[in-house]
């Protein structure tokens, strides 16, 4: 375990985890459990399609959150408007290192072909001066064919040997994954960190546990920006699973007090029953923090990713419905809101031209894989997670151009969730 970094990684256990009454202190928006199973529940094969009401491309953009509305807004209100607008929005940096000294330039591919590796993180910034940390971590896998795709996520507790990076000054070590970020955003020298420079060191770790040499595209999503997204579209609708409490909100919103010395909360929780429930903002992404059995998610973190799946599947439809889609002041709104919760790469290419090229991807046909695993170590000795032996052959499949078959061998890895 890592002995600099204070914070770096984060236990899994409830005795003194860091993220204690913080908003979003989980990876609020968790984006690998996007999309869905196929009506069967059966993995989507290359090739196959299905007939929707939503142009294709645009549901592409349930992935990435932010250019959902815009590439689905842009049919009815005037593309090149929206894209304009859009454009100026979105932070466009160097998340891999394309321009460093001595490194050749990255070149644009004017014709995007598969199959693609896209790595997606999700965080939830505090304080300027404060490293940021990996909460999720995904990576998309878009077949051949460019209209399927598999979305897993690397655990953030995932023990892994962190590379050495002179950039940061970080020597290397073997700690969970989330700390990479935190580790390689720091500047020698200057007193804010780097999130662009954070996520080169975490593509670098990312690359060593899934044997994916080079990804094609990634991004950086502010969980922060999603709240103003759904408060901008009105509020979602969604369904929750199962009777939840909150742990760090009262029913009206603000925060419960902190007990003196740590170790809980005081007051009255936040409850959200079981059902189809329409959430503002701030219920939406509290709901899907929650993840001890004791505030009713009986299946800790797992329950907590199916959640905010079903979130942002939930977020995805409200996007596209008429009632944002038909509205320029509302789509507007959710246009501004979403463009400044990314910073994209695609290494040469724009968000949008990844957008096009991947027009005939369908949220229905995303497939999301959870690759199981275990913990290191229980109670203070707790180390992190591990990955069970199945996961190498999952990504040796990506690797040999085999996961379709491996996954249709291999029913179990597929996530299902309402």
């Amino acid at each position: 375990m890592s002995k600099g970094g204070k914070g770096a990684g984060r236990s899994t256990g409830r005795a003194g985890r860091p993220d204690d009454g913080r908003d979003g202190g989980v990876g609020l928006v968790d984006l690998d459990r996007v999309g869905d199973l196929s009506s069967g529940g059966r993995p989507i094969r290359e090739g196959r399609r299905k007939k929707s009401l939503v142009p294709r491309w645009a549901k592409l953009c349930t992935i990435f959150g932010t250019v959902l509305v815009v590439l689905s807004g842009g049919v009815l209100v005037g593309l090149e408007t929206v894209l304009a607008r859009f454009e100026g929005a979105v932070t466009e940096e160097d998340l891999f290192g394309d321009q460093a000294a001595g490194a050749p330039a990255a070149e644009k591919k004017s014709d995007i072909k598969g199959p693609l590796n896209i790595l997606l993180v999700g965080i939830d910034p505090r304080q300027p001066e404060t490293p940021p940390l990996a909460d999720s971590i995904m990576v998309l896998h878009v077949n051949e064919t460019m209209d399927s795709a598999y979305l897993f996520s690397l655990p953030r507790d995932l023990l892994v040997d962190i590379p050495r990076f002179p950039k940061a000054d970080f020597p290397g070590d073997k700690t969970k994954l989330n700390a990479a970020m935190s580790y390689g955003s720091k500047v020698p020298g200057e007193k804010l960190p780097s999130a662009a420079q954070g996520f080169e060191l975490l593509s670098m770790t990312v690359s060593k546990v899934t044997g994916i040499k080079r990804f094609d595209a990634g991004a950086i999503i502010n969980f922060g920006g999603f709240l103003k997204i759904v408060d901008a579209m009105g509020g979602v609708t969604m369904y929750i699973d199962q009777n939840v409490k909150s742990e760090h909100r009262r029913p009206d919103g603000t925060h419960r007090t902190l007990k003196r010395g740590g170790g809980g909360y005081l007051g009255p929780q936040a409850q959200y029953k079981k059902g189809t429930r329409h959430l503002e903002g701030w219920q939406a992404l509290d709901y899907v923090r929650q993840r001890y059995p004791e505030n009713g998610v009986t299946d800790g973190d797992y329950g907590r990713q199916r959640h905010q799946q079903q979130f942002v599947r939930a977020m995805a439809d409200q996007a596209l419905s008429k009632d944002v889609v038909t509205n320029p002041i509302k789509l507007d709104k959710v246009i501004r809101a979403a463009g400044k919760s990314l910073i994209f790469s695609g290494r040469g290419n724009k968000l949008i031209d990844f957008g096009f090229a991947m027009r005939n991807l369908r949220s229905d046909s995303i497939q999301m894989i959870k690759l199981p695993g275990g913990g290191v170590g229980t109670g203070s000795n707790y180390k992190g997670e591990k990955f069970q032996p199945i996961a190498d052959e999952f990504f040796a499949a990506i690797k040999a151009g085999t996961l379709d078959s491996f996954v249709i061998n291999n029913p179990e890895l597929l996530n299902k969730a309402k």
